[in-house]
């Protein structure tokens, strides 16, 4: 396991809630975080979304200390975060403060979001979400690293981040994008269903830019007959709002891994990492409407050959 959160190299999961009451989400979550831990994989990642937007949760800062205390070791990174939402001292208060529960357990990454109804909630001008998230970057990244310079430095989490910075990510689907990264030292983190040729376009203007922290690839990784229907379901559901020019970038298929074997999906991914050129990987099981059962034998699956997947991801660095 990579010790440090959204490092470069590392393997990490994304945890999604199914269809369940809100106890059983939480309780769920936390047995998965737990599956996570045990089977090796480096961490976790939580995403925001609101209004019972599936397959997402409304508070991942707090859900990310929910899982912490769960798992008997990685890390929790809330990441995304729909840095808009609210002013980024508030965001940065509850990051510092959630690392100074968990020292070296916990990372962040930030996007400016997609759907209006998240900023409807937050009585958000959905047209300012971008010059917002602009504004905002630097100053949480400061922040987060110690170095403010408005009355929020006298908190005393976020003072204690001047010796210990938050790793951090940043959603990235546009060159501009990558570039505001690298200027930041921020990981980039690419959309799940981008191809490989568009990824690799921005991995290497993040690299000339002067970029050094983890381009993070996110895809779903199956092992054994793929889940076609749900599949299916998954991606009419990220047609339904995904805009025509994120869509442009998705290539051809869904960009769901599947192998026989986890040999030959460890294979199968690193091929897609050496075309991407990215150095990390976030894995995704969860496909709308599959079952905790479908999703905790893929956890298994994943505790016996995960040192199959370091193996592969090494030889592409």
């Amino acid at each position: 396991m990579t010790s440090a959160p959204l490092a470069p190299g590392s393997i990490s999961v994304r945890l999604y809630p199914h269809d369940l009451d809100a106890a059983e989400q939480v309780s769920l979550l936390r047995s998965q975080a737990r599956m996570a831990a045990d089977a090796g994989f480096d961490g976790a990642m939580v995403a925001e979304h609101h209004a019972d937007f599936p397959g997402y949760l409304p508070n991942p800062v707090q859900l990310a200390g929910f899982l912490l205390e769960a798992m008997p070791r990685g890390w929790v990174a809330p990441c995304p975060l729909l840095l808009p939402m609210k002013p980024y001292a508030l965001i940065a208060e509850d990051l510092a403060w959630l690392a100074a529960a968990y020292p070296g357990r916990v990372g962040a990454g930030f996007a400016a979001g997609a759907l209006p109804v998240d900023f409807e909630l937050a009585e958000v001008p959905f047209d300012e979400i971008v010059p917002r998230f602009k504004e905002a970057l630097p100053k949480v990244v400061a922040a987060l690293r110690g170095n403010d310079s408005t009355p929020l430095a006298a908190d005393r989490a976020i003072a204690a981040l001047a010796d210990a910075p938050l790793p951090m990510a940043v959603g990235t689907q546009s060159v501009g994008a990558v570039r505001r990264a690298a200027k930041h030292q921020l990981a980039v983190l690419y959309d799940s269903i981008q191809g490989a040729t568009v990824t690799k376009a921005l991995s290497d203007a993040y690299d000339e830019a002067g970029g050094r922290a983890a381009k993070i690839l996110i895809r779903r990784v199956w092992v054994g007959g793929a889940p076609t229907t749900e599949m299916a379901a998954q991606m009419a559901h990220y047609r339904s709002y995904a805009s025509d020019k994120a869509q442009a970038n998705w290539g051809e298929g869904n960009q769901l891994i599947v192998g026989d074997t986890a040999a030959e999906a460890a294979h199968l991914l690193a091929e897609v990492m050496a075309a991407s050129n990215c150095d990390t990987v976030n894995i995704r099981i969860h496909v709308k409407g599959l079952s905790p059962g479908q999703v905790e034998k893929q956890f298994s699956m994943y505790a016996d050959h995960l040192s199959e997947f370091r193996s592969a991801l090494e030889a592409t660095r």
